[in-house]
Parts: structure tokens; sequence; C-alpha cells
């Protein structure tokens, strides 16, 4: 096995996003535009983290078609991811029928990215690339809602975002604890379990208050 570090960690992450997932799931709410798209960004982040794992323990080469197929798929992940956070920050931000249309609008741009991804370029970057402005769009409608509401769940998923950027940003300037025992990307995933579990807590939060909404 290469890279134990990145592997244990990645395949940690993997189980922790599969757990918000299922923990999401389970939680009644009538308004689904808000639980659904929460549900699917943990679960494609999770496929992402169990792919990219094993794509450093064991075809870290890049001469396997297995270990390029699953680098793929773990790049595909993080643009479902993406495209999740573009469906929610528009359902929290505005109306359904402006919501819709910005549904339409990213998912066209998700398959042009999945299209770069397979065909031009499938360097890690290009994802990184891919997620930040929906990050960004969905920081600002926690934002808009904290402002609102004062809900201190919000504030929360504000800084769990924020974090995934600060995650980012380490992993590309590759700042790690140790070159060897544990490198960039190993920093990268601990910071990221910890910016899910807050986004967890945030969409908990808003998915209870939309249901307190309809109720």
């Amino acid at each position: 096995m290469t890279e134990a570090d990145v592997v244990i960690t990645d395949y940690l992450l993997a189980g922790e996003s599969i757990l918000f997932a299922w923990l999401l799931s389970r939680l009644p709410s009538i308004e689904s535009d808000v639980r659904d798209p929460f549900v699917v960004f943990f679960l494609a982040t999770g496929v992402g983290s169990l792919a990219g794992g094993t794509v450093h323990g064991f075809f870290l080469s890049g001469s396997s078609l297995v270990g390029v197929a699953l680098w793929r798929a773990a790049l595909l992940s993080i643009g479902v991811a993406a495209l999740c956070g573009w469906v929610i920050g528009a359902r929290l931000l505005f109306g359904r029928r402006t919501a819709r249309a910005i549904r339409l609008v990213a998912t066209v741009e998700s398959i042009v990215y999945a299209i770069v991804i397979v065909g031009l370029n499938d360097s890690f970057w290009v994802a990184v690339a891919n997620y930040l402005p929906p990050t960004v769009f969905l920081m600002v409608a926690l934002a808009v809602g904290y402002r609102a509401t004062r809900e201190p769940g919000t504030a929360i998923g504000m800084v769990g975002f924020a974090s995934t950027m600060l995650a980012a940003a380490i992993q590309q300037l590759r700042v790690a604890v140790h070159p060897l025992y544990f490198n960039h990307n190993a920093l990268y995933h601990a910071i990221q379990a910890a910016a899910l579990f807050m986004i967890f807590r945030s969409a908990r939060a808003l998915v209870q208050s939309c249901e307190e909404a309809v109720l």
C-alpha cells in the first residue's frame, strides 16, 4: 500500500460522509428540496473519498486503467457534490421557479465539467476550480439566512464550507504535517472531516427548520 496516511484518512472521510447521508435521509421532511440534495452531497463526497483513497493506496502510478477510472470517478463525484451546492444555495435564496432555473444551468455546467474530466484534463485542480464557485454561492445563501434568522446552525454551515475552501488551499499549496507520515493530502482530509461535521450540523438544522416552517 502506498501513502497509507492518505488512504486511511480518505476511507475515514468516506465513512463519515456516508453516515451523515444516512442520518439525514432518516429525517422526516415534507419539503425535501433541502434534505435530498444534502443527502446526495454527502453520498457523492463519500464515493469520491472511497475512490480517491483506493487510487492513492493501490493505483498511484497512474498506469492502470482501473486506477484511471477510479480517479475520474472521484473527480466526477466532486462534481456531483458541487452541483448539490448550487441546488441547495438556490433553494435557500430564491423561490422554486428561480431555483429550478439555476439547477438547470448548474446541471449543464456539470455535464461540461464531466466531459472535461473524462476527455480533456483530469487534474485535481480542475475539480477544485469547479467546486469553489458553488461553495461561495452556498456560503452567501447561508449568510443571508443567518442574517434573517440568527440560527446558529446556519453560522456553523458557513464555517464548515469556509473550512472546505481552506482545506483545498492547503492541498494545492502542499502544506503537510510530515512529508511521509501525514502529507498534504492527509491534512486536507483531516480538515475536510471537521468541515463535513459542521456542514452536517447545519444541514440537519436547515431540514428541521424547513419542516417546522411547513407545519
